[in-house]
């Protein structure tokens, strides 16, 4: 045969995952016998070969797979007469993109064939018509596909099931003769008891201590601690982890959350939560709206959540050194921590404060209030006697309701036996006169009205005690623990139980010092209040 009447045929083949790639059905070396055995019959010599390994035909756009730019290239060049592929899906599944890339190569003069659906032809609109539809079913199909995977997820996660991928620091996977459906051993997560530990230490240095992912993944390499790649560890890595819901025993997939698995536990969800409102913080976009410290890793106690009273600007901790002469004529250096009003030291404002303020002072004063503050939770009762004087409260308020539905009861009574006696004073046959009776009736309403009303008050404050007891219970422990360790905490234990309770902190001229609580600790107080009212 002369090279002039040869039929080249480019052919591709694809594997959308590369599990596929080495399994009996549509995997490539399926594909590329299927293909060669058609060419042969079909007289056709194929010339190249393209294969996509673990490329998804429905999320992949032709623009972004190489081997179809690649074949594109070729057909404008003319190297080849024929696209040939085993199913037509192997081209792609999007609906509205891959019937046009079909079309596309036709229109260059390509033939697109299938060994298992034949050619593609594009001579009428019927043709047309067939090409979408086909494309459109294999979208609809790989949708299916897709919402079927995703379901399955679901379903593992909400049964508590470990749906595979990689084992999260803390963890390790554990043979408990579970097997699945092809019989092989399926593996379930397990704690680790002493990457456990470390755990535990990385949301305690957030919480207690204020450390930052940088800071924390620094100490952990310099403790020679390595991630399950052996890799250091890095900020992400640290940031992976307090955001891992797992580690309060709970399996998260999308929307989906399964039970609480105890036996998953490493953390406490109250020191959970708290990591977490320590790092929306300090993701805040507005640096003015952060109330939580970027770092504590300096000495001063209120460094980076403290501004100044005068233009609002975040005050900055520095160390100064004033150097001093002796009466004896001698030099020395005092060194001091002070807090410095940014704006003011660099003039991007007209701020008429002090432009620094010694740094003990400040502290002391925000100490001294805070101290105050807590002495009336340090002094209170411990949360056994606060549930029984919950419960002996309630027990009152019990008593109370029953008393006024009783009483309300027999008025009710009454005002039915008086009603009743509306016709016989139409008769004459009551004891009562017409005014009588309607005076008697407006006054047993007026009691049924009163009685009523102190009874919806009566639940109200119930509902109120009830509210502030379960408003109480989170705060009740955290505040408490504070107000008896606030004294003999380290200046970062302190300065982050100072900027949990208060969400600002102004200085202004002669050391006058303004704090603004938080609403979580209003919330405690007034809760607190309301119980012991």
């Amino acid at each position: 045969m002369s090279k002039e009447n040869v039929t080249i045929a480019y052919a591709l083949y694809r594997v959308s995952t590369k599990g596929q790639v080495d399994r009996v059905k549509d995997d490539i070396p399926m594909q590329r016998e299927a293909c060669h055995e058609f060419a042969d019959r079909m007289g056709w010599t194929i010339g190249k070969e393209f294969l996509e390994k673990g490329v998804s035909g429905f999320k992949v756009s032709a623009k972004d797979r190489d081997a179809i730019q690649d074949l594109k290239d070729a057909a404008l060049k003319g190297e080849f007469q024929i696209l040939l592929v085993f199913m037509f899906d192997r081209i792609g599944r999007i609906d509205d993109e891959t019937p046009f890339i079909v079309e596309w190569f036709a229109k260059h003069g390509i033939k697109v064939w299938s060994v298992q659906e034949g050619e593609q032809r594009f001579e009428s609109h019927v043709d047309k018509l067939m090409n979408y539809i086909r494309f459109w079913q294999a979208a609809g199909e790989s949708e299916k596909t897709s919402m079927r995977i995703k379901t399955r997820m679901q379903q593992l996660t909400a049964e508590g099931i470990y749906r595979g991928g990689p084992v999260p620091f803390g963890y390790m996977l554990e043979n408990r003769g579970r097997l699945n459906k092809k019989g092989k051993p399926s593996f379930d997560l397990a704690v680790n008891p002493e990457e456990a530990e470390i755990v535990k230490i990385i949301f305690d240095k957030t919480v207690k201590d204020g450390y930052g992912s940088f800071r924390i993944a620094h100490m952990l390499n310099d403790m020679g601690i390595k991630t399950h790649n052996k890799s250091k560890f890095q900020s992400n890595t640290v940031l992976r982890i307090l955001r891992n819901r797992l580690y309060c025993g709970y399996m998260v997939s999308g929307e989906t959350v399964s039970p609480q698995l105890m036996d998953l536990q490493i953390v406490d969800e109250k020191i959970f939560e708290q990591a977490q409102f320590i790092l929306d913080e300090r993701e805040q976009a507005n640096e003015e709206k952060r109330r939580i410290a970027l770092t504590t890793r300096s000495e001063s106690l209120l460094s980076g959540i403290m501004f100044c009273a005068h233009c609002g600007g975040r005050m900055t901790s520095i160390v100064h050194t004033d150097r001093r002469k002796r009466a004896d004529g001698s030099l020395y250096e005092l060194r001091r921590e002070k807090y410095l009003c940014y704006h003011n030291s660099r003039r991007l404002c007209e701020c008429d404060g002090q432009c620094s303020y010694l740094a003990y002072k400040v502290d002391d004063a925000v100490c001294k209030a805070v101290t105050e503050m807590f002495k009336s939770i340090k002094d209170a009762p411990d949360e056994t006697v606060l549930k029984k004087h919950f419960t002996k409260e309630m027990q009152s308020f019990k008593a109370k309701q029953t008393k006024i539905k009783h009483d309300l009861s027999k008025l009710e009574k009454q005002q039915e036996k008086l009603e009743a006696e509306l016709p016989k004073t139409l008769t004459g046959e009551s004891v009562y006169s017409p005014e009588m009776l309607s005076k008697a009736i407006k006054a047993v309403e007026t009691q049924i009205a009163e009685q009523q009303e102190n009874l919806d008050t009566l639940s109200i404050e119930m509902t109120e005690k009830r509210s502030s007891m379960e408003k109480i219970k989170p705060l009740y422990d955290s505040f408490k623990g504070w107000s008896e360790e606030f004294g003999d905490c380290t200046t970062e234990q302190k300065k982050m139980i100072i900027s949990q309770i208060i969400d600002r902190i102004e200085v202004s001229r002669g050391y006058k010092v303004n704090l603004e609580l938080n609403m979580t600790y209003q919330q405690f107080c007034e809760s607190w209040d309301t119980l012991n009212s």
